[in-house]
């Protein structure tokens, strides 16, 4: 039984027996339609995964293992803001007409600073204290930049990590402001699973704990249907992760770099509906 399928349909369960309704609230949030999307929601959820034992993908529905890598690619290796970098269409309906996002995501991370070592931007610092300063308890990034917020197309949801390493083994810590269950959570703990395996073995570690905090973890009210089909599917065995072990650049891996072998989810032909 994978380990993400049990975190995900016991968040999904508290949320939808014990979570706050925002019916009577206005929301930013439409519809195609442009009616309110409303969601019902839980305040501060942490899940941890042991990257030791399993890689965390949800078997009951299936999660798009490379698209969600490549996206990941786009914003921590290509530090790109413009969707023409980036290979699937996720991001479509925030872009402008040029392609630009505005100064999110990848844009933030590739913004170089000053420090007594020299300038890096946060990805090449990350990687610069992994291999030369491990013992650091400041290794961390942050897409929320407030000083241009109001240039950015969303603001950032899962906006900073924080790694540490213990002895051989990189931890690290997703912190996420706001989380649509159904079609991001277990695409952010994959995509992130992943980084935390790049990194660790860029810094020739080994790849630990990815704990996630939310806080806001929410279902969608058109959701709500969907979510409460996927708490009645069994559970399949995880599959396992593959590295290409040979890659020791952050910059050369791929989305080819990584694979799943024995991965087997249940059918999932249902169209998930995105509020805007």
């Amino acid at each position: 039984m994978s380990y993400a399928d049990k975190v995900f349909q016991q968040n999904c369960r508290d949320i939808l027996e014990n979570g706050v309704w925002d019916t009577d609230l206005t929301v930013r949030p439409r519809w195609d339609d442009g009616v309110p999307a409303h969601t019902v929601k839980k305040f501060g959820i942490v899940n941890r995964y042991d990257l030791k034992k399993e890689f965390p993908i949800l078997t009951i529905r299936r999660t798009f293992f490379k698209t969600a890598i490549d996206e990941l690619l786009w914003i921590w290796q290509k530090k790109s803001n413009n969707i023409h970098d980036l290979n699937g269409h996720i991001w479509d309906q925030w872009a402008d007409e040029s392609g630009s996002i505005g100064k999110a995501y990848g844009y933030q991370l590739g913004l170089k600073h000053k420090y007594a070592e020299g300038e890096f931007d946060q990805v090449d610092r990350v990687i610069y204290d992994l291999t030369h300063n491990p013992a650091s308890r400041r290794i961390m990034t942050n897409l929320y930049n407030f000083e241009d917020l109001h240039e950015m197309a969303l603001y950032p949801c899962a906006y900073s990590m924080t790694f540490n390493v213990s002895g051989n083994t990189l931890n690290a810590i997703l912190n996420q402001r706001s989380q649509d269950m159904l079609a991001a959570n277990n695409w952010n703990v994959v995509q992130y699973a992943v980084l935390v395996h790049m990194m660790a073995q860029v810094a020739g570690l080994q790849a630990g704990e990815l704990v996630h905090v939310i806080a806001d973890a929410h279902i969608y009210d058109r959701h709500v249907p969907i979510i409460e089909d996927l708490l009645k599917k069994e559970p399949k065995a995880a599959p396992a992760f593959r590295i290409d072990p040979s890659i020791t650049d952050f910059y050369q891996f791929s989305r080819d770099s990584f694979s799943l072998e024995g991965y087997d989810p249940h059918p999932f032909d249902t169209k998930i509906p995105v509020a805007v």
